[in-house]
């Protein structure tokens, strides 16, 4: 079953990625990474490069008297990975300059990073994951006992708590990039932000990466990957939707030009879908005097659960489906892979927002009517 059942449930981690390939500002050079390890609990001392986001071992570092030095030819901005035996993780971003790491295994605060100032960029990165990825954890145990305890209200506070974390990383990541100029470290960043509804933020970031580092391979493929997402994007005017509601009619998604519509992509079997539709119905009634539409689009693969449904949840919207399940031309247009899913489009027929639930959407709504 496709259904994003809480948005708190994320995958986290960093896009860390070869950079290599045809760039044109070609570093003619070496560089090198020393450093001195104390209290060192043993071990070998391992350097990765991060290909396709997967590390690839490059060499394990003579450790003599607890210090290290490598030199490796680097023509293109590159992440790499040292493993300081086994007990520290210390991630890189190289192109021009060498680094100097020191770090004493007594003392987990004493990680010090020189030279390097894209790896120093690179520490900002750390901490924001490290603490997203506690408050994600706390969120995930907090939801299990929640579950456990078939506790609904917790369970819908829980959820609100986990949008608003969301909301709040993205704003902290997007922070912590402008801080870092044009450091190309900010790429590793890129994966803690919503390509949906981060889009304009990633794609100017991207853009201005791509006049200082051209024909990166990590740029270009993020630049291709964004292309395949700009129709979607915030600002674009939403794609047409065509379609057949249960009496058998065909209804067009632009025939509510001049209403705030939001596209509610659901199905009949999808828990999540259904646990939100008694929100939308309340929000519905409250605002469709003042201009809200719902254009509802089933992902349902039977016409009798979907009609079922749409009388059992009381939702007096327009609803259309081709009963394709993500098969139909609409939810592969839109690229939906997990629903809920939704758009909310301006009187112009534009997409304002992507994805707004409960709360979120309840806000938005607030927004734009009061």
């Amino acid at each position: 079953m496709k259904s994003s059942i809480t948005s708190f449930a994320l995958i986290l981690g960093l896009i860390l990625c070869s950079c290599e390939g045809g760039a044109k500002q070609a570093v003619d050079g070496k560089v090198t990474i020393s450093g001195s390890l104390s209290n060192a609990p043993g071990g070998d001392v391992i350097l990765s490069k991060f290909t396709d986001s997967r590390p690839e071992v490059l060499d394990t570092l003579d450790l003599t008297d607890g210090k290290f030095e490598y030199t490796f030819e680097l023509d293109a901005p590159t992440f790499l990975e040292l493993n300081l035996q086994g007990a520290r993780t210390v991630r890189l971003a190289l192109f021009e300059e060498d680094v100097e790491i020191n770090y004493d295994f007594s003392n987990d605060q004493s990680l010090e990073i020189e030279g390097s100032k894209d790896s120093q960029e690179m520490t900002k990165i750390e901490s924001l994951m490290t603490n997203y990825e506690n408050q994600v954890k706390a969120l995930n145990d907090e939801y299990y006992q929640a579950m456990s305890a078939n506790d609904t209200e917790a369970i819908k506070g829980i959820q609100e708590k986990a949008l608003l974390l969301e909301d709040n990383q993205s704003a902290k990541v997007k922070e912590t990039i402008n801080s870092m100029g044009d450091s190309f470290a900010s790429l590793a960043a890129i994966g803690f932000l919503n390509t949906k509804s981060d889009f304009p933020f990633i794609d100017s970031l991207v853009a201005e990466l791509n006049q200082r580092y051209p024909d990166t391979k990590m740029i270009v493929q993020m630049k291709q990957q964004l292309d395949e997402l700009r129709a979607l994007s915030i600002g674009q005017v939403a794609p047409e939707i065509e379609s057949i509601n249960p009496n058998g009619e065909l209804l067009k998604l632009s025939d509510y030009r001049g209403k705030y519509v939001l596209i509610d992509f659901w199905a009949a079997w999808c828990k999540p879908c259904r646990a939100e539709n008694p929100n939308l119905v309340r929000m519905y009634d409250q605002y469709r005097d003042n201009g809200f539409e719902i254009f509802g689009v089933s992902l349902d693969r039977a016409r009798e659960p979907w009609v079922q449904a749409i009388a059992d949840d009381n939702l007096g919207w327009p609803q259309v489906s081709e009963l394709k399940y993500f098969n139909g031309e609409a939810p592969v247009t839109y690229k939906v892979n997990a629903i809920p899913a939704s758009f909310l489009l301006d009187p112009e027929g534009k997409i304002i927002a992507r994805d707004l639930r409960g709360k979120s959407l309840e806000n938005k709504l607030e927004e734009i009517f009061q």
